[in-house]
């Protein structure tokens, strides 16, 4: 038999199967995208100065399973069919992605080009899949989660089924009360967030385009939830080539107490710092 013989051989065998294969012979399965999105918000303190706090994205679950509960924004895949009948099966990112925009606002924005801009700024990326049987009363779901890093997002506005969003500092999060098992994804979110923060730039998405070194330090601080030295901090970040880059600019006025103008810097080129940044606690055990 000549390949190209073996080949249609093969084709139509598969069209065979595929014809008489039935999915009702299995236990139907579900799938859902989850979102642990964070941002970094500013709170006032009782000395009256804001300070940046650690942010998570909830909604307040509207109906049952967990009605009351807060829980991360998210949803099942969609399937859409069109005039002629032809079905467009939405891929994982793809639904992040609209989960997250219906969730704080930006899909209902006026603005087109500025909401995909502030959309384009976000840091998404895969965290983990979670199938645990049991973790959703109605059928058994498999969420795949994501874990989004962006600055300056909008006040959520409740999509779906969400009674309520609202961006809630990470600390005040009872996470013991929230629905299905997002209490372990977000609690996998976090460190994922902390711990690429030491090897990875993405503290840059968590600031503006351009940033001061204190502003980023800032960040670090708010993540990891200590005080950072800010002499040897400046020193490391500067060290590390390809992790931020001078745009020859500076800010238009002096820090509060006065003083110099402080440089912009701006994301540089590196995926992976090099010296890593590690926590304070951590170099000695690694």
């Amino acid at each position: 038999m000549t390949d190209e013989a073996s080949a249609g051989s093969g084709a139509a065998a598969e069209v065979a199967f595929l014809a008489s294969y039935d999915p009702r012979d299995y236990e139907p399965v579900a799938v859902t995208v989850d979102v642990v999105a964070l941002t970094i918000r500013p709170v006032g303190s009782p000395a009256g100065e804001p300070v940046p706090t650690l942010h998570v994205l909830l909604v307040q679950r509207g109906q049952a399973p967990f009605e009351g509960r807060w829980a991360l924004p998210g949803g099942f895949i969609r399937t859409t069919v069109g005039p002629d009948g032809s079905r467009a099966e939405e891929d994982l990112g793809e639904a992040a992605v609209r989960e997250l925009a219906e969730e704080t606002g930006l899909a209902a924005s006026p603005d087109r080009r500025a909401a995909d801009r502030r959309l384009g700024r976000i840091h998404l990326e895969q965290l983990g899949t979670y199938g645990t049987p049991g973790r959703d009363p109605r059928m058994r779901v498999i969420s795949v989660a994501y874990l989004a890093f962006a600055p300056d997002l909008p006040d959520p506005t409740a999509g779906g089924d969400a009674a309520s969003a609202a961006w809630l500092p990470v600390t005040s999060v009872r996470r013991d009360e929230m629905a299905f098992d997002h209490a372990r994804i977000l609690a996998h979110g976090l460190e994922r967030a902390r711990s690429k923060l030491e090897y990875t730039p993405l503290a840059t998405a968590f600031v503006a385009a351009e940033f001061t070194v204190t502003e980023l330090r800032a960040v670090y601080e708010t993540v990891w939830g200590q005080p950072l030295h800010a002499p040897n901090f400046h020193r490391k970040v500067l060290s590390a080539p390809g992790f931020v880059e001078d745009t020859g600019a500076t800010t238009a006025r002096g820090g509060a107490r006065g003083g110099r103008r402080a440089r912009l810097y701006r994301a540089g080129p590196a995926r992976l710092l090099h010296p890593a940044l590690l926590r304070p606690g951590h170099e000695e055990s690694r």
